[in-house]
Formats: structure tokens, C-alpha cells, sequence
């Protein structure tokens, strides 16, 4: 039986975890009498905030933003993996603030709660038939918080999230409650749509989304250079197209989706775990063929030679989203388009050269240029690739090695991953930079929603 999508990184996510092993040891401030540790989903940041706060409405959230002493940090599903939210002051969450508030037809817009979970919003979207213009590839964020890092998925005719935002709600730090789009505030809304929660509590958010629809995805593998030369290809005659890069071997996986009107392909029982075990040996070669890398190489390639995958058809956030069950630390940067291969090739390069250790594939993906002040692709078509490691693993040195690359390639890094720049660093980043941080600083001037981890990146004392 072939292999879908999701059952190719279910499997080389279970080999990871089987291989890497190890655990996750409790902070010692977990033993505190009723005290509570939050931790984000990869167990890499920790904190023990003062206060833990769940408002019902903006009204019980402007009270509440008005009378704590502390400094605030909200967070999401904590499914970032950079330190935007440790605090040990207070900690905010929407949850109870969930939800389609309102839609229209007409326009194909629909406003949510910002605590909305993304994995509620596509069922929610197709009961008053309309379809969100792209999704990433994991749906476990709420949406206020995938719009705070500028989250994205693949397809060069497509922004991040950020980019089909029409209007929305923010709660400042004196409470104040501001409704704003490119009419009112733009200034502030401009600013809001990728803010990483520092100028206050975004509560309500309008989409521009389309009609619903429905994808096909169809996948292969084939030799990473053949793919890097076709590239122009594949981004231009397919509505969304990715590849997942198999280290140490020649090979990467090439993933399309295109719409389609053909029926949903039923859903076998017993499906993810049968079929074909190619993946299963080409993560037993990378195991234990460490210590040989050219024995390694040349039996990953070899059974690469077996792989084969069945079509799959779905409602468009069926297919867009998969099951990330083995947890994982990651960093991301974006690159200008056009030097995409260039970067990845000098990645790929850099790894077989020092034989770094990582079991995940490297992420290759496209999006379009935005006009969002600190989006990482606010004026540019931009590549963005992805590198990961097995959240029991050191990351240090991995990360560290290829971090170098990117900043030859004028990247910049994803808000919500792992990386390790500054103010210094960033403010030549991004052309439109002074123009957010006065827009936080006009907002917040004493700095309530700011950690140490922000007051580093905006260069505030």
C-alpha cells in the first residue's frame, strides 16, 4: 500500500524519536507549591509566570490590562519555538475568546475570535462555504498567534496569513480597544497584522478568504538537484508546490497541490500503517550508517529507487494541514526567492561536508511578497527554508552551522523559530523597521508586553 503525505512524516518522525530517545527533565521550580510551569509545545522554553489570566470578553481583558501589576505576555498553543512568550509576570490566554463571529457572502470574509483554534477554522469556513486562500502545513496554532509570527505556507501566488487580514481588534496595554483596517488606524493596523503580540492583544480578527474548495495532492521522489533545476517549473505550474530534502542522500520528496473537482478519496482503515516500508529503511540507513557516510548515501539512495504514493483528494484544509506527533525544535529563515537554490544547495553542501547529525528533512518552500512593516516577506518574493532537530537533541551546533548561511543570503529569520539575532542585527533587515517600533512604542511605551527575548529584538532597555 502506498504512502500518503501525512504517513511519510508520521514515519520519519517515529524513527526520529525511536533513534534520538531521551527526555524532557522538570524545572525545579515545578516542585513550588502550586506552582505551574509553561512550556511551549517542543519543551525548549519554559517559564513560571506570577499570574495566568483567561478573559471571557475585551471588556473583562481592557479591566484586567488596566489593574495587573505584572508585565503580559500572551501566548497561543505555544507552538513556537523561539522565546516570545517566557515571562515571569503574566501569562494571557484566549481560549475562552473562540470562534466565527460573522461572515459575508458577498466578499467571502469572515471574522474569528482570536483565540481561535486553526484546526476548527476550515469546518467553520465550509459551513457558510467559503475557504481560507492557503493554509500551512500544522493547524495546531490559534490564530491570533499564527498571525503574531507571520505564519505561511507554500505557493508563490500566496502571502503568509498576515497578508489576507482585512481588519482587526487590539486591546492595548491602558486598555484601550481599537478597531482597525486600511481605512482607520492604518498605521496601527499596518503594524498589528505581524506584531509578535509587543503593541497589545489582538481579540478579533477579519479574513479575506474565497469560495471552498477542494486540493489534490500528489507527491514524489526524485533527485534533489533535477528538482533544484526545475524549480521554476514547479513553482509556476502548480497552485502550491514544496519539497522535503532527505539528508545525506540525493533525494527529496516534491509535494503539489492543485485544486481540483473530483471526489475526496475515502480514507482506509488501517491505512497509516501499512503499505510501503521504503521510508522505514531509508530512516534505519541514516541510524546506524553514521559512522559510513558513503555506505549511508548509497543505501538511502538505493531503496529512494522504491518509493511510491497514492493521490490523495480532500476539503482544502484536509489536505493543507498534517499530524506532527513527535516533537521537534526548528528554525526557519527566509531568503529572496531567486536565491533559494543557491541557499539550500550551500546547506545541503554544508551538512554532508561536516556530517552534521539531524534526522528530519530540510523544508523548501515559497511565498509571496506582502507589504507587512516586520513580515519577513514584506517586499520581497521570498524562499523560505526550514531545518529541524528531535526536541530531546542538541541543537546548537546544527543550527549553528547553517544559521551562517542564511545570513549570507540576506535572510530573515521566522518570528516563531529558533535564531539568534538582535536589533542590531534585524533593524538592517527590514527597509520598514523604525516605522513598527514607534508604532509600539506610541502603544505600549512602557513596555507591558514585552519579555527579554522581544526587549532584544527591538532594542529596548
Amino acid at each position: 500500500m502506498a504512502l500518503t503525505r501525512r504517513q511519510l512524516i508520521a514515519r520519519m518522525s517515529a524513527l526520529a524519536a525511536l533513534a534520538a530517545g531521551g527526555g524532557w527533565p522538570l524545572a525545579a521550580t515545578a516542585r513550588r507549591k502550586r506552582i505551574m510551569v509553561w512550556r511551549n509545545w517542543s519543551g525548549a522554553q519554559q517559564c513560571v509566570p506570577a499570574e495566568r489570566f483567561a478573559p471571557g470578553d475585551e471588556m473583562e481583558l481592557a479591566d484586567w490590562l488596566r489593574a495587573t501589576p505584572y508585565s503580559v505576555r500572551p501566548v497561543g498553543a505555544g507552538h513556537s519555538f523561539s522565546a516570545v512568550v517566557p515571562t515571569d509576570g503574566a501569562l494571557l490566554t484566549l481560549a475562552r475568546m473562540q470562534g466565527l463571529i460573522s461572515h459575508d457572502a458577498d466578499k467571502h470574509q469572515a471574522e474569528f475570535h482570536g483565540g481561535t483554534a486553526m484546526a476548527t477554522m476550515g469546518p467553520a469556513l465550509k459551513e457558510v462555504g467559503q475557504g481560507m486562500l492557503n493554509m500551512a502545513d500544522i493547524d495546531y496554532q490559534t490564530l491570533a498567534g499564527a498571525l503574531a509570527t507571520s505564519t505561511h505556507g507554500t505557493g508563490i501566488g500566496f502571502g503568509s496569513y498576515s497578508s489576507n487580514i482585512t481588519g482587526l481588534r487590539l486591546v492595548t496595554a491602558g486598555g484601550e480597544v481599537i478597531d482597525c483596517d486600511a481605512d482607520n488606524r492604518p498605521e496601527v493596523f499596518n503594524a498589528a497584522c505581524v506584531s509578535l503580540g509587543a503593541l497589545g492583544v489582538v481579540t478579533r480578527v477579519r479574513l479575506q478568504n474565497r469560495s471552498a474548495f477542494r486540493l489534490k495532492e500528489r507527491m514524489s521522489v526524485e533527485k534533489t538537484e533535477d528538482l533544484l533545476d526545475n524549480i521554476d517549473s514547479l513553482v509556476r505550474e502548480n497552485r502550491h508546490w514544496e519539497m522535503q530534502v532527505v539528508t545525506h542522500s540525493d533525494y527529496a520528496a516534491s509535494i503539489s497541490l492543485n485544486e481540483t473537482d473530483e471526489e475526496p478519496t475515502p480514507v482506509e482503515e488501517g491505512a497509516s500503517e501499512g503499505g510501503n516500508e521504503y521510508l522505514y529503511w531509508m530512516q534505519k540507513a541514516d541510524q546506524y550508517g553514521r559512522d559510513a557516510p558513503g555506505a549511508r548515501r548509497a543505501l538511502l539512495n538505493l531503496v529512494a529507487g522504491f518509493a511510491d504514493f497514492e493521490e490523495r483528494v480532500g476539503e482544502s484544509w484536509e489536505i493543507y494541514a498534517n499530524v506532527r506527533d513527535v516533537r521537534f525544535n526548528e528554525m526557519e529563515y527566509s531568503v529572496p526567492a531567486e536565491a533559494g537554490p543557491a541557499c539550500l544547495r550551500e546547506i545541503i553542501q554544508t551538512i554532508n561536508e561536516q556530517q552534521l547529525h539531524t534526522w528530519f528533512p530540510i523544508e523548501y518552500r515559497y511565498i509571496k511578497a506582502d507589504e507587512i512593516p516586520i513580515s519577513m516577506f514584506e517586499g520581497r518574493d521570498s524562499c523560505a527554508i526550514s531545518i529541524h532537530q528531535h526536541y530531546s537533541q542538541s541543537w546548537h551546533e546544527y543550527f549553528g552551522a547553517i544559521e551562517k548561511i542564511f545570513w549570507k543570503y540576506e535572510g530573515r529569520p521566522h518570528w516563531g523559530k529558533l535564531h539568534s539575532l538582535n536589533a542590531r542585527h534585524l533593524g538592517s533587515l527590514y527597509p520598514r523597521w523604525e516605522e513598527f517600533t514607534e508604532v509600539r512604542q506610541a502603544l505600549d511605551p512602557q513596555g507591558k508586553f514585552l519579555n527579554g527575548h522581544l526587549r532584544s529584538l527591538f532594542g529596548v532597555t
